[in-house]
């Protein structure tokens, strides 16, 4: 049994005891799925304001749906479609403070407003994305994209 604590109420602190928290988590454990789904349940727990944290993986040239936590999702994203699809065909972090003015968004869930998409590379190959979405607009920032970004990096070697 896990007893994860985030301590810090500070997003820069919180963000490096998440990263601890999963590498610990995820240390040692040959077995991508789980490394995902354990990561998407830390997240989803610590991190506030979201209706929506996960992962979509690299399959067969599109992405598809991985382990998360929040509503059901959309099943498969095309590479460059929605914010998904452009982070993985962009390879850049892609911060929206509003979903519904990013062309082409693709709305799995109508409560999101606010969505941070992080491609996760190996072997400079996209293998997954960490999606992370918010009802609140403006939700995301420079802090979160820096923490979610030493999330995806440390998951690109334990996971797919």
């Amino acid at each position: 049994m896990h007893d994860i604590r985030i301590e810090s109420t500070d997003p820069e602190t919180s963000y490096r005891e998440l990263l601890a928290a999963i590498d610990a988590l995820t240390a040692g454990e040959p077995d991508g799925i789980a490394n995902m789904a354990n990561a998407a349940a830390v997240l989803w727990e610590w991190l506030p304001d979201l209706n929506w944290a996960g992962f979509y993986r690299m399959v067969g040239g599109g992405l598809v749906l991985g382990p998360f936590q929040g509503r059901a999702a959309c099943i498969r994203i095309p590479v460059g479609r929605g914010v998904c699809g452009t982070a993985a065909a962009t390879r850049r972090t892609q911060v929206v403070a509003d979903v519904h003015a990013f062309p082409g968004h693709i709305a799995c869930d109508a409560a999101s407003r606010s969505e941070l998409v992080v491609p996760i590379v190996r072997d400079d190959a996209v293998i997954a994305v960490l999606d992370l979405d918010s009802p609140l607009a403006g939700r995301f920032g420079a802090v979160d994209a820096a923490g979610a970004e030493a999330i995806a990096a440390l998951l690109a070697t334990r996971i797919g």
